[in-house]
């Protein structure tokens, strides 16, 4: 009975050598969504740990100084994960080969594996899986190292845009906030150009985006350098500004570049939706019912009238159009906010943390004493300043 109990381990080894083998490659190398229970149960131990973390928190901030840590702590618990998976697959397979003594097989699968060498075999066949617990342990490490700079790498290209947002749409991103600031940003010149090219910046974004987050999980919760910055809420704001352009100003607004915006922002989130298992309605009903209001939209359209913003239609009229866009993204993009606990930006749904919206900060209005406001070579107010 030793005997065969011996080979069932040595068969249950191999099992879950190949299925720590199948998740290793399919994270790390595969470029193409991998549904993998290790990274799930990585990452949900991870957030488990944090959900405890974080109870006696009642400030964003203060959340979002912990939650910077998720991400990387989820990466860690991965590769414990799976080094400990491979150990127990080789002890396993080593135990036919050392006379039925678990002591010794674990103790020459940690040797090989983490190559300390203390423990060299003395038969030909545990001196194959020796080499091969050797050869494992140096491939993992090696491919985890090689996988965290492309993992940055995407993590700084998607940065570099929401950094750049930030003078534009504020931190929180805002729509409304966009377009007022563009507005007074190019108050002397026709803003549409201007307005057009960052819609078609934001679009190749989108795309990077659908392709990077949904390939590597870990980045959706990878937070910005900045507590009050996001990715999440940085492409809401941007959909909302063209959205709110396409409806209030649709002579004046790049409508192709606004609609390939509208278009691939709405795929990108769906993409990320599936992939973290986030329902997603593909074919939405065009007469269904927002969850931000007319009167929070109609609040918006008084601001953009208040600051000279070209409007063409009144906030009844633009309304049924601005709702028909925001319905093709609003419900996903509110899943994905509350699950990475995103900055809680105006328009952009309820999170865990029962906290304000917090409004977009505006610089303050600095003008020098001796400028003449007439004069548009000397007119340096604030981005998004009432004058």
């Amino acid at each position: 009975m030793a005997g065969v109990s011996v080979w069932l381990g040595f068969s249950a080894g191999v099992l879950l050598l190949i299925w720590t083998w199948i998740s290793v490659i399919g994270t790390l190398i595969v470029p193409r969504q991998h549904k993998d229970r290790l990274s799930a149960s990585a990452a949900w131990m991870a957030k488990a740990i944090f959900a405890v973390a974080r109870r006696p928190i009642r400030t964003y901030w203060r959340l979002d100084r912990l939650l910077a840590w998720q991400a990387p702590m989820s990466l860690f618990i991965r590769l414990g994960l799976w080094m400990i998976l491979f150990y127990l697959s080789f002890a396993l397979m080593l135990l036919p080969f050392v006379q039925d003594d678990p002591h010794r097989a674990f103790s020459e699968a940690g040797s090989a594996l983490f190559t300390l060498g203390y423990a060299p075999p003395d038969e030909l066949g545990n001196t194959l899986l020796v080499y091969s617990a050797a050869f494992t342990g140096l491939v993992v490490i090696a491919l985890q190292i090689g996988y965290l700079p492309t993992l940055y790498a995407a993590f700084n290209r998607r940065e570099s845009e929401v950094t750049l947002l930030v003078s534009r749409a504020g931190a929180p991103a805002w729509g409304p906030e966009l377009l007022m600031r563009t507005r007074f940003g190019l108050s002397t010149v026709d803003s549409t150009a201007e307005l057009g090219t960052l819609y078609a910046t934001w679009e190749q974004w989108a795309a990077e985006v659908a392709e990077s987050h949904s390939t590597y999980l870990t980045l959706c919760t990878l937070r910005s350098p900045l507590p009050e910055s996001n990715w999440l809420t940085a492409l809401l704001s941007v959909m909302d500004s063209a959205a709110l352009q396409l409806s209030l100003s649709p002579g004046t607004a790049p409508t192709l570049r606004a609609r390939l915006l509208l278009r691939m922002g709405f795929s990108c989130l769906n993409q990320i939706g599936h992939a973290l298992s986030i329902p997603v309605v593909e074919d939405v009903d065009p007469d269904g019912e927002t969850e931000l209001t007319f009167a929070e939209f109609n609040t918006a359209v008084e601001m953009l009238k208040s600051v000279g913003y070209p409007v063409e239609h009144t906030a009844e009229q633009a309304w049924p159009h601005f709702r028909g866009w925001r319905l093709n993204y609003e419900a996903v993009a509110y899943r994905l906010a509350y699950a990475i606990d995103a900055p809680p930006a105006l328009w952009s749904g309820p999170r865990r943390l029962a906290a304000p919206q917090i409004p977009p900060k505006r610089p303050a209005n600095r003008v020098a004493t001796e400028a003449k406001p007439e004069d548009p070579q000397l007119d340096i107010r604030g981005p998004g300043q009432v004058p």
